[in-house]
């Protein structure tokens, strides 16, 4: 057994460096709010807190939820959801239209002349009172987008609503109200940034006083380019500025729930700090990150593997669709696309960090060369959480993986990139995707390695649902298939899919793996529980009043135990965790 736990030894050292800081009192975010008695979701000494008890989740995103065409579905899904033991759902708080749809939801209307109208009525924000109310019913809590980088264009087949992207969001904005269009004109536009603000307060004003909302996400993978281009200006400075103003708002609104980025988690080595301590090392001064052999069951023949990530990208694609490359860092550590996660969760107002994990569009960084191609992007993925544990650990703060996963083969003709309207496999590169067998591979392996290296929050990215009430145009048409595009009149339908649900052969499986999880979220907490320490003023203390009492020293001791023995089950865990 020594050769199976012997991989697991960084994971099982970062789970340990994660319970000595813990030790260490920190600021709460929060200041004035008692993490001891809270009901709302607050964070204090690298952890979430609720109700005076830590707090950790494994969740799912719905970005799709409010979509639905009646309260029934929006109850039903949220119940099945719940029943896996997952805390939170994460989903789109925005539905911004260019044109009053005939059918279906929509939240903001943006008007060319500049009239701004937002729904009020049964098809547009009760759709989402709908949504906070069931979710508290169902025991579980919102952690709600408020726009998104990635927007559309209307004039693709696919109905509205379907994929991710297809929600209006930033772009939407600067083609309604620029005549400039580049996509940092969302970032620096007084007019536009005035219009957000606007939504935000209509929105968040209106939850403020609800517990069940986890916090605010500024926007979805927030960055210079999109499906409009950036301006030779935009920078990390641009996205780190526009982040503290956001911020800043949301938590004058609304002074009770947490604010965090929603980013994707990419680095700018060498890039001017705003917030950030200290500066980032060069690249080359950075020590590697301590890989996590995958153990031999793990590699898998080379004939069976399948290839990821690779396009053959059309000219006109190549502003949103990336080759996967074999570069030693890349655009995620070089500030090419002007985010620079770490300075942005050094705002203050930024609760907690995010990152995502998408291997099938984003290049994370070196590649072992010895591995396949399935293993080296299992690889790359442990290497990008491991990274994302530990920038958490140096700011105090807890980071939240908020999307993660792999397209499948029965998902490809679903698939569009996050930056494209392009269903199409043809700029595709063959073979693409995996199977069912290697997706829920993937997601053992990265939740395995997020839950025992110290990660508070981790969301799988996406729920499938069945047996929807249809409806034409809207996003749950009759008889919607996987990309739905067919219009029969059948009675139910399917969620919305941008290629990356879990509804197919292997359903329940990815369900087990979620419930496994979320038990195991549940009881790393448990083991490691400590009473949180509730934010007050003290005057300078004597040398003598900063020896800790015998009292204090036992209790220190009893939490460095069960750190210890904490990690010691999640070594032995995660091992087990990885065998297929």
């Amino acid at each position: 057994m020594m050769w199976r736990s012997f991989p697991q030894l960084s994971l099982a050292l970062l789970a340990l460096r994660a319970c000595a800081v813990n030790l260490k009192p920190t600021r709460a975010v929060k200041g004035n709010i008692d993490v001891s008695a809270s009901p709302f979701i607050t964070v204090q000494n690298g952890e979430f807190f609720v109700n005076g008890s830590r707090f950790a989740f494994v969740g799912t995103n719905a970005y799709w939820l409010h979509t639905l065409n009646t309260d029934g579905d929006i109850d039903k899904t949220l119940a099945d959801i719940a029943s896996t033991g997952v805390k939170i759902v994460r989903a789109w708080a925005f539905n911004d239209v260019d044109t009053i749809p005939e059918a279906g939801t929509w939240f903001q209307h943006i008007s060319n002349n500049g009239t701004i109208t937002i729904n009020n009525g049964t098809n547009g924000l009760q759709k989402l009172d709908t949504m906070v109310q069931l979710a508290q019913k169902h025991g579980l809590y919102l952690l709600l987008s408020l726009t998104n980088n990635w927007s559309l264009a209307r004039n693709t087949t696919v109905l509205r609503n379907i994929l991710s992207n297809d929600y209006g969001g930033m772009d939407s904005y600067v083609r309604q109200l620029s005549s400039n269009l580049e996509h940092d004109q969302f970032y620096k536009n007084v007019t536009i940034i005035g219009t957000f603000k606007n939504y935000i307060s209509h929105v968040v004003s209106r939850y403020k006083n609800n517990p069940s909302i986890l916090g605010w996400e500024i926007a979805n993978d927030a960055r210079c380019n999109s499906t409009l281009p950036a301006s030779s200006q935009c920078n990390s400075t641009t996205i780190t500025s526009w982040h503290s103003n956001i911020a800043q708002h949301i938590l004058m609104e609304d002074p009770n729930h947490l604010v965090s980025s929603g980013n994707q988690g990419f680095f700018c080595f060498g890039c001017p700090k705003l917030f950030q301590k200290g500066t980032s090392p060069s690249p080359s001064q950075i020590p590697p990150i301590s890989v996590t052999p995958l153990p031999p069951r793990h590699i898998l023949n080379e004939k069976q593997d399948m290839s990821l990530g690779r396009y053959e990208v059309k000219k006109s694609d190549t502003s949103f669709v990336r080759r996967q490359q074999n570069a030693n860092l890349g655009a995620s550590f070089d500030g090419t696309f002007g985010v620079d996660s770490e300075d942005i969760l050094s705002i203050p107002e930024i609760g907690f960090g995010s990152f995502q994990l998408f291997p099938d569009q984003e290049n994370y960084g070196p590649v072992n060369l010895t591995l396949s191609p399935l293993n080296r992007t299992f690889q790359v993925g442990v290497d990008w959480i491991q990274r994302h544990i530990a920038t958490g650990l140096d700011t105090g703060k807890p980071v939240t993986l908020l999307g993660f996963g792999l397209v499948t083969l029965d998902n490809i003709p679903a698939y569009v990139p996050f930056g494209s309207d392009n269903a199409s496999t043809e700029s595709i590169q063959q073979p693409f995707g995996v199977t069912d067998s290697q997706r829920d591979q993937s997601c053992r392996l990265w939740l395995g390695a997020a839950i025992f290296g110290g990660l508070r929050g981790i969301i799988q990215y996406q729920w499938g649902q069945a047996n929807l009430t249809a409806q034409a145009g809207t996003a749950i048409p009759p008889s919607s298939n996987s990309s739905g595009t067919t219009s029969n009149q059948d009675e139910t339908g399917l969620s919305p899919n941008d290629g990356y649900s879990i509804l197919g052969t292997s359903h329940e499986e990815a369900i087990g793996i979620l419930k496994t999880a979320a038990e195991q979220m549940s009881l790393t907490i448990s083991s490691s529980s400590q009473p949180p320490l509730a934010p007050q003023p003290s005057p300078t203390p004597s040398p003598q009043a900063q020896q800790p009492s015998s009292g204090m020293r036992q209790l220190q001791g009893f939490s460095i135990f069960a750190c210890i023995l904490s990690m010691l089950v999640g070594t032995l865990w995660i091992s087990l965790f990885l065998v297929v």
